[in-house]
């Protein structure tokens, strides 16, 4: 053996990173192998962190001690809060980064990191005995002994890269990869398949006429990812933009289609549904005049846009006439083409809630390899999997966060019981306690729970406490607050919603849709003298948490109510005669699926693929009649 270790990590992209970086911090002796140092993080896909729910899962980490926040706020380019006209539990952060400085704040990240040591080689065995992970072999013909094992191996495993009617081995464009380990893991009994995904063209933003697109400018006063960090000088942003396809586009790329590997059937993999290729989307909405197009930037270091929504494999000159034909890309120069790659992954089915394997103890998959999408959904994996190794191998108790607790929980608790047939990505609507699981109040979810084993620091966890205080003394002044007619009105003639003409609380006004916190702040002085007593440094955070908590309240505390009663229906017993497709409430795949596979409980009915959270709970209104 070459040297001893607590864990080894294997693969240093974001789930390797917040793996090795969390065990670590935890107290393991890691080591962390890679093929190329100079690729730790890397944006492979678009240059960005967060957006619908994978804002909320990178808040999620931040607020369990992980770091992908924390490396996002410190490369922010632009940052957005979507959603904001929606309800709070839509509201997601995404921010644009820089997709050249990202991967080297990781890496110094880890260099810095006590207890974690670097190694640039290729896992191509693992040493296994007795159903027991024991170490791992390289390419090199060394041998690393460890008492757990984390593979987060991205699209490398067997990865191969389809441009039109050239393919070639690879694990993204111009990283060559890993041919070995799958075969060793179907020896050992693990089931293997395939996915794909792709990735759009690099454009040279001096060959683009930014005159013709549309500017799409950050949030005027951004936010940011972390809880802990704070920025030292103002973010300053740039710009992204919009472009559209048009017709004479979509007919340029349907003459790709007989040599496109996604039609002509040399991929066998199975797409992302919700982040199809642009011949995917002129095919399966062919109705379409145009789609939308983000045009973003990669860095401040370099001179290139990504084209956001203009995924490909079609042959590259088909790419170029096509991209020719958008208006503002005339002149576009190419300098890294769109294309898609077919990799192995491992059906999550084989896993547990801990990400541990069944087959071999103490050996844990996270990421990609475990068949989702994105860069956040590997990170909170590679997180989670690095917490559960170190409590393993010291005989403590598993970490585990619940689909009530964490968004974190949902994605776990839906890989591990519904396994995938396509890219896993998650969304709002998989989580059927979204308004408990929101971006705000992540840290008050998990903070609590990441101090106890050791993870989250004492400083943070005291700004959480002092957060939750201060919330609730704002909330409980906010109740008992009453304001004058005179003092409102003329704000409410400006909003166009009714003037009231008695005093009234100021709880009950801000259920008002139309009006906000802000807004009530500058009309009530008594407000905003209680708002200044709140410290500075979380003073945003805890008025954008008491105004939800104010306006959602009756909302909060029936998905609350709904948690306890659920957690009372694991087992509840279904007749094994009963007729799915009389409750119209349900979906049709729900009913289809239902009535075909026949589930015993309310537990076993909501791990069935494509039976949302929403069908089991019109399943178990249904049967509680």
């Amino acid at each position: 053996m070459f040297g001893d270790f607590d864990i080894i990590v294997v693969g240093a992209g974001h789930a390797g990173c917040e793996a090795a970086y969390v065990s670590a911090t935890l107290g393991s002796k890691v080591l962390l192998i890679t093929q190329n140092l100079n690729n730790i993080a890397q944006l492979s896909c678009n240059p960005a962190m967060g957006g619908v729910a994978k804002g909320q899962i990178v808040r999620e980490i931040d607020a369990l001690g992980g770091y992908s926040g924390i490396v996002t706020d410190m490369n922010t380019l632009q940052f957005r809060m979507l959603n904001r006209s929606k309800g709070c539990a839509m509201w997601s952060p995404r921010a644009q980064v820089d997709n050249v400085s990202f991967g080297i704040s990781w890496r110094q990240v880890l260099e810095s990191k006590e207890n974690i040591m670097l190694w640039q080689d290729e896992v191509v065995d693992l040493i296994i005995n007795n159903h027991q992970i024991e170490g791992v072999s390289t390419i090199l013909g060394l041998q690393f002994k460890a008492k757990a094992v984390i593979l987060t191996n991205g699209t490398f495993l067997n990865g191969k890269i389809h441009i039109g009617e050239v393919n070639f081995e690879g694990g993204r464009i111009g990283e060559q990869s890993a041919k070995y380990l799958s075969d060793k893991m179907k020896g050992e009994g693990f089931e293997t398949d395939k996915l794909k995904t792709g990735t759009p063209m690099r454009v040279e933003a001096r060959s683009i006429d930014f005159s013709k697109l549309q500017e799409q400018k950050g949030d005027e006063n951004p936010a940011q990812f972390s809880f802990l960090y704070k920025r030292e000088q103002p973010l300053v942003q740039s710009s992204c933009f919009l472009a559209y396809t048009n017709l004479k586009v979509h007919d340029i790329l349907r003459t790709g289609f007989a040599s496109s590997p996604m039609f002509n059937g040399r991929i066998q993999g199975k797409g992302p549904r919700y982040c199809p290729s642009i011949e995917d989307k002129i095919e399966r909405f062919s109705d379409k005049d145009r789609h939308q197009l983000f045009i973003e930037p990669e860095s401040k270091f370099t001179d290139l846009y990504y084209i956001n929504g203009f995924s490909s494999s079609l042959p590259l000159e088909i790419q170029y006439e096509a991209l020719h034909n958008i208006e503002g890309f005339e002149r576009a120069v190419i300098q890294k083409p769109g294309y898609a790659i077919e990799y192995d992954y491992f059906p999550p089915t084989q896993l547990i809630d801990t990400l541990e394997t069944k087959i071999v103890s103490r050996l844990y998959f996270a990421g990609q390899i475990n068949g989702t999408t994105g860069y956040e959904e590997a990170a909170c994996q590679g997180l989670i999997a690095g917490i559960n190794a170190h409590l393993k191998i010291r005989d403590q108790e598993p970490f585990v966060i619940k689909r009530s607790e964490g968004y974190i929980g949902v994605l776990i608790d839906d890989l591990i019981t519904k396994g995938v047939d396509e890219p896993y990505r998650m969304f709002t609507s998989r989580a059927e306690y979204r308004i408990l699981l929101r971006q705000d109040d992540a840290d008050r979810r998990l903070t609590p729970r990441s101090f106890a084993i050791g993870l989250a620091s004492e400083e943070r966890m005291k700004k959480v406490e002092r957060k939750k205080e201060q919330t609730e003394s704002l909330v409980s002044y906010i109740k008992s607050c009453s304001v004058q007619p005179e003092q409102v009105n003329p704000l409410f003639v400006e909003l166009g919603t009714p003037e009231i003409n008695q005093k009234m609380r100021l709880a009950q006004l801000l259920l008002r849709p139309q009006v906000s916190f802000g807004q009530m702040k500058e009309c009530c002085p008594d407000l905003k003298k209680a708002t200044s007593k709140i410290d500075q440094d979380i003073r945003d955070e805890v008025c954008e948490s008491a105004e939800i908590l104010v306006k959602y309240e009756s909302y909060i505390n029936k998905e609350e109510e709904i948690v306890n009663r659920l957690s009372k229906y694991e087992n509840f017993k279904i007749r094994s005669d009963f007729d799915y497709s009389q409750i119209k409430a349900l979906s049709f795949e729900a009913r289809e699926k239902l009535n075909r596979i026949r589930p015993q409980t309310i537990g076993q009915a909501g791990r069935i693929s494509g039976v949302s959270p929403a069908d089991i709970s019109v399943l178990i209104i249904y049967l509680a009649r």
